[in-house]
């Protein structure tokens, strides 16, 4: 019996043991890192980039929020580096280092007030932290001038909208009414280029807004001025060169309107229709009829369901028609595809605008030259 309970008491012992190997284990706690980002005056620094990289090379990114605190949780216990980088413009600069310790289940508080940093540091250091925070602040005038900017454009638009159909006796307060909300987005955006740096990556927007500004006020010369900064600013936007091309067409410098309109098309190929539409009707309101018709066919070839591109194109073509003498009469002869334009805007439009204004373009035609063929052929869409 006494080996017996020998036998026992060893087993015993050894589930005993096993239990204890094989119980599962309380998991480690993560830690974490928070604090709070101050500029040189103090204040709270919002977007502010954090990075934390351990002592095994993991690594944690977050940005400060407006009350210039930051978190970075289920960090694993070790040794960190803490790397406060500079917000744009001033992001080429070294970041802060602060080194801390992370404990299980324990936050690790980084805390940093560059007030005070840069009182312990020297004048060259005072300096630098200055410039970041003139160049902070630059940025952040470029930003409002640049918003109150755009909302002018917006109401400068609908100003615009409003004066082309306002009636005779009110043309002209609607007018005044233009030229005061354009002058004033273009003062935001002048105000807005002032706080360019460099090689600042965000002039071409500014130039590009400027322009607008010019352009929805009829200042042609000034917009394309601006537009041409903001090509040089960045340019591969086809925006940019269409917009140019547009006020270039309207003061009559056809050439060089010609050239911004084909680089719209070569960097969009997609729109190049659009581009060349617009060339078109830029064109067309200008009174250059005959100068339109070689960028509308263009773009009536790239997109040949537009039934605007078809108008404009057919309306443009009878300013190119000719008269013959045949016996005691002058004949009108009408350039090639002129009253196809009118009956395939026709035929794709037949109840809208476009389509009711090249009938109108058609019945024009048989009043200039009884007896010529005019009828659609307007195929019925399929229910």
């Amino acid at each position: 019996m006494k080996s017996f309970h020998k036998s026992w008491a060893l087993a015993a012992i050894l589930m005993a043991a096993l239990a204890s190997v094989l119980a599962p284990r309380a998991a480690a706690q993560a830690g974490s890192i928070s604090g709070t980002i101050l500029d040189v005056t103090g204040k709270p620094w919002a977007e502010v980039g954090i990075r934390s990289v351990s002592d095994q090379g993991a690594k944690q990114e977050t940005k400060t929020d407006s009350g210039g605190k930051f978190s970075l949780p289920n960090l694993r216990t070790g040794i960190y580096t803490v790397y406060i980088v500079f917000p744009p413009p001033n992001d080429k600069q070294a970041p802060y280092e602060v080194k801390c310790r992370v404990q299980s289940g324990e936050d690790e508080k980084v805390d940093v007030n560059f007030k005070d940093v840069v009182a312990k540091q020297g004048s060259e250091a005072q300096e630098q932290v200055k410039k970041a925070e003139e160049a902070k602040s630059k940025m952040e005038g470029l930003k409002a001038h640049y918003t109150a900017g755009n909302a002018l454009i917006e109401q400068e638009k609908q100003a615009k909208a409003d004066l082309q159909k306002a009636p005779a006796d009110q043309r002209d307060r609607a007018k005044q009414k233009l030229n005061d909300l354009a002058d004033q987005a273009v003062k935001e955006f002048q105000e807005a280029s002032k706080s360019l740096v460099e090689k600042d990556p965000n002039a071409h927007l500014v130039w590009f807004k400027l322009g607008e500004a010019y352009d929805t006020g009829g200042r042609n010369e000034d917009a394309a001025q601006a537009y041409q900064q903001a090509i040089a600013a960045k340019g591969d936007v086809p925006g940019y060169y269409n917009n140019f091309g547009n006020v270039l067409a309207r003061a009559g410098k056809i050439d060089e309107a010609k050239a911004a309109y084909t680089k719209s098309a070569e960097l969009d190929p997609p729109n190049a229709a659009t581009a060349w539409r617009n060339f078109g009707i830029s064109l067309y309101n200008a009174n250059r009829l005959g100068d339109a018709v070689e960028p509308l066919q263009k773009s009536a070839d790239l997109d040949p369901k537009n039934p605007q591109t078809w108008y404009l194109l057919g309306a443009s073509l009878v300013y190119k028609m000719t008269t013959k003498k045949v016996g005691d009469k002058e004949v009108v002869q009408f350039a090639p595809g002129t009253m196809e334009a009118y009956q395939k805007a026709v035929e794709l439009d037949p109840n809208g605008t476009w389509g009711q204004q090249a009938k109108q373009g058609l019945e024009q035609l048989q009043l200039m030259a009884p007896g010529i063929d005019t009828k659609v052929n307007v195929r019925k869409k399929k229910s």
